[in-house]
């Protein structure tokens, strides 16, 4: 690992991605310590109950503690997340958004455009509620029309510098920009979650053996969702032989690796947006209080509608970034074949139908592994609000960081170094 991390700091290009998106955390990390004006974020906090285990505490979990400290930050990457996830469905119900996403670069750069937009109206009508709800609570400082139009700026400002952090990051550094920086929040509020779960065994509310049950299984969880997240269908591909006056071009075997996870923590991810929005709002309009009641945080409804949801975003996304078609005709443009099977459309349905079955156990997996530790925390009989780093937390880690390790590993096997995996 660290003759890895050594080599990779020898790489001129490497060594300058890694230091870019090191600069840009960190510049996330002390903007999540500059407080919005005119709010009290202490009382503010307090009213939202974050510390109890709440779907505030949760989306403090995925802002790094941004929400609680109510910084600039405070309404993290979930507009952009949310926005994403319309003009995705968008992108198959509207014909011409269809046509700009198989029009190459230039059209995925037109839809990422769209979805600029569409984060900044979602992050303006987010910051518009949870401001006017501030002022309602009574824990801003200037409840007229300026401090309450510098709140809100305040916040679509912070949002949008953080999905400007994020396609920075995605384009100049290492790993996809907005997951690096929910994965730097969760990292970060480690510690708080590890202090307050000491706390807790040390006051008598916690039994130190609950706790300790409670790690075993979560490390279990984490060797399992690594096995996962690397297992793969090997495909083989055979190339014919083509020859070109005395030279032999071909003829080389390969395979074509289709992961179990092929969609990565990207459901995970969505589904968190998705069902988070609404009980947000239901925070905000006292008329929506019946469906917190029937789906709040970690409740049996919350968690049922979050696998279907993770399932759903699986398969969804699989088919965003897996086109079984387009691969088919580069294989046959280059002479590649599978063996047993024609080259074309025989090919395309072949690799749709493996991909679909083994989506499937994979699907369900993070699904499982999402709702777990809220089971096991009912088991172990240890307090929802120690865990609200849950099994999103622990899936959006790890697979970010298996992520980032093998894009670092690809730069090294590139320039004939070793890699992590020797």
């Amino acid at each position: 690992m660290l003759d890895a991390l050594r080599n990779a700091m020898r790489i001129p290009d490497l060594r300058r991605k890694i230091i870019y998106t090191a600069a840009m955390l960190a510049i996330y990390r002390v903007g999540s310590f500059i407080p919005v004006p005119g709010v009290n974020a202490a009382a503010l906090a307090q009213e939202l109950g974050i510390d109890g285990g709440n779907i505030f505490g949760f989306l403090n979990l995925f802002t790094g503690g941004a929400l609680a400290r109510f910084t600039v930050f405070a309404l993290g990457v979930s507009p952009y997340i949310t926005a994403s996830i319309v003009l995705n469905l968008l992108t198959i119900v509207i014909p011409k958004l269809e046509e700009l996403s198989k029009e190459g670069p230039e059209g995925r750069k037109i839809i990422s455009q769209y979805t600029r937009y569409a984060t900044v109206v979602l992050a303006l009508v987010q910051a518009l509620a949870t401001t006017l709800m501030a002022r309602a609570w009574g824990v801003t400082t200037n409840p007229g029309f300026f401090g309450l139009a510098l709140i809100t700026i305040t916040l679509v400002a912070g949002t949008s510098f953080l999905m400007w952090i994020g396609d920075k990051i995605s384009e100049k550094g290492i790993g996809n920009g907005i997951s690096m920086l929910i994965f730097i929040g969760i990292i970060a509020e480690l510690p708080t979650m590890v202090v307050n779960s000491i706390r807790a065994v040390g006051e008598g509310g916690v039994s130190a053996l609950s706790l300790i049950l409670y790690l075993i299984i979560t490390v279990a969880i984490i060797a399992a969702v690594v096995m996962v997240t690397q297992g793969q269908r090997r495909i083989p591909v055979q190339y014919a032989k083509r020859i070109v006056g005395r030279k032999v071009y071909g003829g080389q075997s390969t395979h074509i690796p289709l992961k179990v996870n092929q969609a990565g923590v990207i459901p995970v991810i969505f589904a968190s947006s998705v069902l988070t929005f609404p009980l947000t709002l239901t925070q905000f309009v006292p008329a929506l209080d019946f469906i917190n009641k029937w789906l709040g945080y970690g409740s049996f409804g919350y968690n049922v509608i979050f696998v279907l949801l993770v399932i759903f975003f699986t398969y969804f996304y699989t088919a965003v970034t897996f086109n079984p078609i387009e691969v088919a005709d580069n294989m046959k443009k280059n002479g590649g074949y599978i063996p047993g099977l024609r080259p074309g459309r025989p090919t395309a349905d072949y690799l749709d139908r493996v991909l679909t079955r083994i989506t499937l156990p994979g699907a369900i997996f993070l699904a499982f592994v999402a709702v777990l530790p809220s089971l096991v925390a009912i088991i172990t009989r240890v307090p929802t609000n120690l865990l609200y780093f849950g099994g999103t937390g622990i899936l959006i880690m790890v697979g970010v960081a298996l992520e980032t390790m093998q894009q670092i590993e690809a730069h090294l096997l590139m320039r004939h170094y070793e890699g992590f995996l020797k």
